[in-house]
């Protein structure tokens, strides 16, 4: 937890005007998560807190990366991410979330941390399926690419001297019906 306590900010007795903070994390971060998605990175947050009488505005630049593994080769590689987010923490009289950008937060905390934030958006913006870059065609997609069409064609009978598939023939009856 020691690592994590960088991450406090005092929002107690905090002017009413804009703060920035900067973070720099690596490996001890992801460990103190304790979670299994990611175990190695190093990372870069740039925070801006906007604090008003009401509410507290925070916006997240986060830029690093994560060390992944390939779910096709089971490679290890280096996953970039370069992150923009702002969160809403408004002023109340309990702690309550009210979507994905916007949290109700009592009045009387002293104290928030940002870490459980900055670790969620690194998640977030982590690719569905972890490619290496030698697995990837052009614009970072994978090189496969599923095209479906019936085996008799665009027309949608079989050419001269070739057989339907059966399987096609029941469809058709079940479409008839």
């Amino acid at each position: 937890m020691k690592e994590l306590t960088k991450y406090d900010i005092d929002i107690y007795g905090l002017p009413q005007k804009q703060h920035v903070y900067a973070f720099e994390s690596g490996d001890a971060f992801f460990e103190e998560m304790q979670q299994e998605i990611i175990s190695h990175g190093h990372f870069r947050t740039d925070l801006i807190l906007d604090k008003s009488a009401t509410l507290i505005q925070l916006n997240f630049h986060i830029a690093g990366s994560a060390e992944l593994t390939c779910d096709r080769t089971l490679e290890l590689f280096d996953e970039p991410f370069d992150i923009e987010r702002r969160l809403i923490l408004k002023l109340g009289d309990r702690d309550e979330e009210l979507g994905s950008d916007i949290e109700v937060i009592n009045r009387t905390t002293q104290r928030i941390n940002v870490a459980q934030y900055i670790y969620e958006f690194i998640v977030l913006s982590l690719p569905v399926k972890k490619l290496h870059p030698s697995q990837r065609g052009e614009e970072g997609q994978e090189f496969e690419t599923l095209v479906y069409s019936s085996p008799a064609g665009s027309t949608g009978k079989a050419a001269e001297g070739e057989e339907t598939d059966p399987r096609w023939e029941q469809l058709k009856k079940l479409k008839k019906e």
